[in-house]
């Protein structure tokens, strides 16, 4: 039976709603007027641009992946599968993570153990599910490891370790505490962090991988709970790599793994589950929601080829809040990022997610940094409500697009390794380390000029912070692949300045000559003095004034940058810039496009290297460290 809508009518439960029927519908070249519009008002259109004017909108990751500004119907793809079957993009088991939510891993580095065990039992208490343990030199003592997991229900709660080239011993030290506390063989949980390839990265130091093997087959018929070996990427992406290049080296390494398991005598299957893969989350929250999903097409690929049953192939994923994108400068901002971080990858459907603490960056996380990193999940989690749905991003055009250019990506990475002998060739040879270099470069070119803004380090520093001390960190082996962080240089600058501050009394200094009116040179007073104080320097602001060279002899610096409209510069720049060298100004600088003003001898501007123009400062200032 049938009714006519109308007031107070009833309809069919089949009938077709129309969202947003009342409106007309839009056509993309009305959108595309409209962008049109307000690019050419901001000047980033010229009146005779023939193109699409949206593509001036499109960024580039460093991969090469164009993102568009808007996706549409007609960048559908073909269906993505199902969560639990293959591609396993859409997640590795069919609930999802409904049920249980993803497993909370708290990761661990305090090198005393009574200290290690306070921290263990206040994690597990608040929420954790999961305990990622940091043993032997420089660490935790592999002798310790049974006081610092005093009173640890291990039959409930998971044990990660991470012992680097020590992983067998850590392993035998685990194994004793599983029988002194008769924890059946059935019930251990945890996996032994087994990862000689990862080792191999970060020490420059070759490392067998039949060691791992050979115990991971010991594991896998007496510990059916127990995964033996990781695979990590976390190596590839501080060195800089980009997304893919992290996700070609990660699946080389568990290629290389699967390899070395079923040379030990595991079948396919158990070979497939003695692994577990590591991977960056970044505060770029939908490049990593494809990270995740792409990674498991990726090995769902790989195991397809390598004859794995169906139901082994779904790939065990932990996700790490990215240590490269942490600072130590502002480290509240840290917050911010490795919400987002653990946002993407909840959303990708990472299996465990571990937010590093805000202040890891600077050493040894104290008791406020751990509950802050576990409340993180408990807001998602228990409040958001993020597990609730099984791959939310799922359907999205932008995601599903981002997420096969990605895999495709690290595929041809992938291969590329593959065809230079496996992983471990291509690490000694240092064709990987070369790319991963290349990667860094541009990387580090975007953050020099401030394309890849960094909140409270390149964009809006404070120079009247007070520092986060905690303390250092025990020191980490070095040799191979280097260790990056985003904020590196500038807050290099930054203990520059602090060095210059405490031995002469104040920061160095660059005056801000303003020219005009409060409300003519705010801006680009404003815009000179964030990045001056990314750097260190202090900016001295005399506000509008009809004396800048007494203002600029009161201020004690010994440069100048002249803050203005384009029209006061074109009045007022060359006869400003003279009067300020009369006054001793060693150098002029101005905010604004390099014009040829005579007496300017330089420009600060948006997209300007502003790593360059603070070392240039820093140097003619006598400022080091």
């Amino acid at each position: 039976m049938t009714h006519e809508a109308g007031p107070g009518s009833v309809q069919t439960a089949d009938a077709a709603l129309a969202l947003a029927a009342e409106f007309p519908a839009a056509e993309r070249a009305q959108w595309q007027e409209l962008v049109a519009a307000v690019l050419r008002k901001s000047g980033r259109l010229p009146e005779d641009f023939a193109g699409a004017p949206e593509s001036k909108l499109v960024t580039r990751t460093y991969d090469g992946i164009e993102i568009q500004p808007l996706y549409t119907a007609g960048d559908a793809l073909g269906e993505p599968g199902f969560p639990g079957l293959p591609p396993f993009v859409r997640g590795a088991r069919p609930q999802g993570l409904v049920s249980t939510g993803w497993d909370v891993r708290a990761r661990h580095v305090l090198p005393d153990a009574k200290a290690a065990n306070t921290a263990i039992l206040a994690d597990l208490e608040g929420g954790v599910g999961s305990v990622w343990l940091r043993v032997g030199e420089g660490a935790l003592p592999v002798s310790a490891l049974a006081d610092a997991l005093n009173e640890v229900y291990l039959d409930l709660a998971t044990v990660v370790l991470d012992a680097g080239a020590g992983y067998e011993a850590a392993a035998e030290a685990l194994f004793e505490i599983y029988a002194e506390r008769e924890i059946p063989a059935s019930a251990a949980l945890g996996t032994l962090g087994a990862d000689p390839i990862g080792v191999a990265a970060r020490t420059g130091a070759a490392t067998a991988v039949a060691p791992a093997a050979a115990l991971a087959a010991r594991v896998a018929s007496a510990y059916p709970k127990l995964r033996t070996i990781v695979a990590d990427g976390l190596p590839f992406h501080e060195a800089g790599g980009s997304d893919a290049q992290e996700l070609g080296a990660t699946i080389a390494a568990g290629v290389a793994y699967l390899r070395a398991l079923t040379e030990a005598g595991l079948d396919v299957d158990a070979a497939a589950g003695q692994l577990e893969f590591r991977l960056a989350a970044t505060a770029d929250q939908f490049l990593t929601i494809a990270k995740f999903r792409a990674a498991r097409r990726l090995w769902a690929r790989v195991t397809e080829v390598s004859e794995v049953s169906v139901e082994a192939r779904g790939m065990r994923q932990h996700a790490v809040t990215s240590p490269a994108m942490l600072t130590q400068r502002d480290p509240w901002v840290n917050m911010l990022r490795t919400t987002l971080a653990c946002f993407g990858a909840g959303v990708g459907g990472a299996d465990a997610v571990t937010v590093l603490p805000f202040d890891a960056a600077i050493g040894l996380p104290d008791a406020f940094s751990a509950r802050i990193a576990r409340n993180t999940h408990a807001v998602l989690l228990e409040e958001s409500r993020l597990a609730g749905v099984i791959d939310p991003a799922g359907g999205s055009w932008y995601v599903e697009n981002l997420t096969d250019e990605l895999a495709r990506a690290a595929w041809a990475e992938f291969t590329a390794i593959e065809a230079e002998g496996g992983i471990e060739a291509s690490l000694a040879s240092g064709a990987l380390a070369a790319r991963l270099a290349e990667t860094w470069e541009k990387r580090a070119k975007r953050l020099a000029t401030r394309r890849d803004p960094l909140t409270g380090i390149s964009e809006f520093p404070n120079l009247t912070e007070k520092p986060v001390e905690r303390a250092p960190l025990p020191s980490t082996v070095e040799g191979g692949l280097p260790r990056h962080r985003y904020a590196e240089a500038f807050e290099a600058l930054r203990d520059a300045s602090d060095a210059y501050l405490a031995e002469h009394g104040v920061r160095p200094r660059v005056f801000l000559a303003t020219l005009g009116p409060v409300a003519a040179h705010t801006a680009r007073a404003t815009f000179a003095a964030n990045l001056f104080q990314a750097g260190g320097i202090e900016p001295v602001n005399p506000g509008a004034t009809d004396d800048l060279p007494g203002e600029f002899r009161a201020s004690g610096a010994r440069i100048a940058c002249l803050c203005g409209t384009d029209d006061a510069y074109a009045a007022d720049a060359v006869q400003a810039s003279a009067s300020l060298a009369e006054a001793g100004a060693e150098t002029v600088l101005l905010a604004g496009k390099p014009q040829d003003y005579a007496g300017v001898g330089g420009y600060v501007f948006a997209g300007c290297d502003a790593l360059d123009v603070l070392r240039g400062i820093h140097a003619q200032l006598g400022v080091s460290r």
